[in-house]
């Protein structure tokens, strides 16, 4: 942590306190009050922790008011147009752009870990066919210590970085088995000839009964959404497999406890609640009165896509995002698909109407990640699965981040406790 030059004065009851004052490298000042508790007596109360920081980072940088993401200081448009998401995966882990050397021996090592044990298939088979794919990964991902005890010893640097490369490996592989299994076609094993987009989306469509070529405008559209998607900061499925990594938990069973958190539709699951809203307004004629539902304060319609908690500018990921939408749609075609004609009349309105500009409520990128998933071919309920695979360089870059500062200490928040105090216990023949 930075050395602290100034100080804030807290006074209870009389009495101030003292409280060091952190400056970053950007962002906004921090106030340490780890020494609160011990000095005055009291918590801090802050529901959600979203004016606490939890730990030193730098890995990845947000300022949502002026529409900013950065990886290790790049700019995340910079990133998805220049880059491809191998190389930002190692700017993760390793804190700078690779070498061309360094790079193809990186992607060789991922490449050369994508297969997954064979005794794992029975974990598949153990599911309902009608599970949930995230259900199905939460289990396989939580199960993989089962199986490779070799990279379970978080104390090891080297076991560390081979789950680090084992996992950013093979979930694309759990993946597109979990969509297989779903929808009841035979397992499909990864190539090692194939870069890592184009070999998810034939691990996922391809057949034993035909060959199957990946179209490099919709492998491009794959890695744009793994880049744009591979790490957001401190948000509820990191924090959680910090917190869980906090208690010294193997790596597989943190990056479970991410999948998880980020099942929630709340926050993986955006993409697929906005195209589960294109399906209940259904018709391109009816856009007029979901539009009105939603400028209605007492309606509780809200339009799913639109706008974002952290960004109160604009998405800087839409940007890029919508480019490739608009390569696959003119790829794909949206003549067919009606789901896919109100999301081109709901982006043309939401960009030329006043309420929306006024209230900032531009499409996001969960918005263009679900037109080109759902133009792809992909079910809604693949939408979060393929978030996680995204996601996992940026859970396992912030898990080796905290593992290696040598303040970490066991996750233990707080509370505001307002139950009941002290009473005495009643024998149940006098109540």
């Amino acid at each position: 942590m930075a050395h602290s030059t100034r100080n804030a004065s807290l006074t209870i009851d009389g009495k101030t306190y003292e409280l060091p004052i952190y400056s970053p490298t950007a962002g906004p000042d921090v106030i340490d009050i780890t020494k609160l508790y011990a000095a005055a007596g009291v918590f801090t109360h802050d529901p959600g922790f979203t004016s606490t920081s939890a730990c030193d980072s730098a890995i990845t940088f947000i300022d949502g008011d002026k529409g900013e993401l950065m990886h290790r200081g790049y700019p995340i448009d910079q990133l998805a147009e220049k880059s491809h998401y191998l190389e930002v995966c190692y700017l993760l882990l390793y804190g700078e752009l690779p070498s061309a050397a360094e790079l193809e021996k990186f992607e060789t090592t991922i490449t050369r870990h994508t297969m997954i044990h064979e005794q794992m298939h029975n974990f598949f088979r153990g599911f309902r066919r009608d599970a949930h794919p995230m259900a199905t990964m939460v289990g396989v991902v939580g199960a993989m210590s089962a199986f490779y005890h070799d990279s379970t010893d978080i104390n090891d640097a080297h076991q560390r970085e081979i789950a680090s490369h084992r996992l950013i490996a093979k979930m694309p592989t759990i993946a597109a088995m979990a969509y297989k299994y779903s929808i009841g076609q035979p397992f499909v094993y990864p190539r090692n000839d194939l870069d890592y987009a184009s070999n998810f989306l034939r691990m996922c469509f391809a057949v034993p009964a035909e060959d199957y070529v990946v179209d490099p405008i919709l492998a491009r559209a794959m890695d744009r959404i793994f880049t744009l998607h591979a790490d957001h900061e401190q948000n509820a499925s990191t924090s959680t497999v910090r917190l869980a990594s906090s208690s010294g938990a193997n790596p597989f069973a943190c990056i479970a406890a991410g999948i998880a958190c980020l099942w929630g539709p709340a926050h993986g699951g955006a993409n697929q609640a906005c195209l589960e809203m294109l399906k209940e307004i259904g018709d391109p004629a009816r856009i007029p009165e979901f539009i009105a539902r939603a400028k209605d304060k007492n309606d509780p319609f809200r339009l799913m896509g639109f706008g974002h908690r952290v960004y109160k500018n604009f998405d800087p990921r839409a940007t890029v995002m919508k480019k490739s939408a608009d390569e696959v749609l003119d790829l794909l075609g949206v003549e067919d698909n009606p789901l896919l004609q109100i999301a081109k009349e709901l982006e043309r309105i939401a960009v030329n109407d006043d309420y929306f500009i006024e209230k900032k409520l531009f499409p996001n990128v969960d918005f263009y990640s679900g037109i080109i998933l759902e133009a792809m071919g992909f079910p809604t309920a693949m939408f979060t699965p393929i978030f996680a695979v995204s996601r996992t360089v940026g859970w396992i870059s912030q898990w080796k981040e905290q593992l290696a500062d040598p303040a970490m200490k066991i996750g233990r928040p707080r509370q505001l406790y307002m139950g009941e105090t002290l009473r005495d216990y009643v024998e149940i023949e006098n109540r």
